[in-house]
């Protein structure tokens, strides 16, 4: 197991501590997280992580940091893997959105939570770079016609309400035994169609 000392002195004990604490958080839950248990399960003195935490309060914030970047990095890939029209690159979006929260529930759940914290500016810019370019999809969808309003706040709001009750049903074993992505494919189609010009 490395020590403290070694994981120090490469540079990588944020990034380790954070590997753990995000396992832990999957398996425990936010309340049983702690810096003390993130720092025994990473091989370290318990006083090594308050170097890059002072508190957990900061250990979860940058927590949802990281998932943000995750989330934004998984966006951006989905998207970029795409070429198609609108519906396609929606749906190519919402499934990415849909498999990262059914896959990190309870990281999810924490991001959620976080516009209230302290530190709440940091994390809702987090929040934006991660949702940018499906926001840009949308406006872009305003822009040439795809969609009828260019009202795209509200579209947002829709399409991540959409995406939040997917994940639930799909993630509670609510929608039967099909794929998980002609659910969602399914339910962007169904929006889609009701955001098309008459």
């Amino acid at each position: 197991m490395p020590t403290a000392r070694n994981q120090y002195h490469h540079g990588n004990l944020r990034a380790a501590l954070l590997t753990e604490a995000q396992t832990m958080l999957s398996e425990t839950g936010a309340d049983a997280l702690s810096l003390r248990e993130v720092a025994r399960r990473t091989g370290v003195s318990h006083g090594a992580p308050r170097r890059h935490f002072p508190d957990k309060q900061a250990l979860l914030s940058a927590l949802v940091e990281q998932g943000y970047e995750q989330l934004g990095a998984r966006i951006e890939s989905a998207l970029a893997g795409t070429g198609g029209d609108f519906t396609e690159r929606l749906t190519a979006f919402a499934c990415a959105y849909v498999d990262f929260t059914r896959r990190n529930d309870e990281l999810m759940t924490l991001m959620l939570s976080s516009k209230t914290w302290p530190d709440a500016g940091r994390l809702i810019a987090a929040n934006e770079r991660a949702f940018a370019p499906a926001v840009e999809l949308l406006r872009q969808a305003a822009e040439s016609g795809d969609i009828a309003t260019a009202d795209t706040d509200t579209v947002n709001t829709a399409v991540l309400a959409m995406l939040h009750g997917l994940a639930y049903v799909a993630g509670n074993g609510l929608a039967g035994t099909g794929p998980t992505t002609d659910l969602v494919a399914g339910a962007v189609r169904a929006l889609v169609e009701g955001l098309r010009p008459r």
